[in-house]
């Protein structure tokens, strides 16, 4: 069985603070439509943990040494032909040096008769 992948389903953890300027970027830039719904995006509160190394500059957090920072995972989907647009907007908009980024392709549910 073979599927067409029109969506995708992006996650990113966010410090708290930033997460309203992340959403309205990556929905600016065309993601969270379902249907005639615009913005469709949620949030889960999460410890997000790391350690920067020699080379990094981190906007939380000292170099070596393990950080314990209060996040919000947000997710949202994305059309295929936006996720460009949408990733370039997220990551102009997210504080961190290298955001976690996680992109699931999503089966239709008219994919299955």
């Amino acid at each position: 069985m073979t599927f067409n992948i029109n969506r995708v389903k992006i996650f990113v953890t966010i410090p708290i603070n930033s997460v309203e300027k992340v959403r309205e970027a990556v929905c600016n830039a065309g993601a969270g439509i379902i249907g005639e719904y615009s913005y469709c995006t949620s949030s889960t509160k999460v410890t997000g943990t790391f350690i920067p190394s020699e080379n990094a500059n981190p906007y939380i957090g000292e170099l070596n040494k393990l950080e314990y920072v209060d996040e919000e995972k947000l997710e949202f989907v994305c059309e295929v032909d936006k996720i460009k647009k949408v990733i370039e907007q997220l990551r102009a908009n997210h504080p961190y040096e290298e955001p976690a980024i996680d992109i699931i392709p999503l089966i239709d549910e008219k994919e299955f008769h």
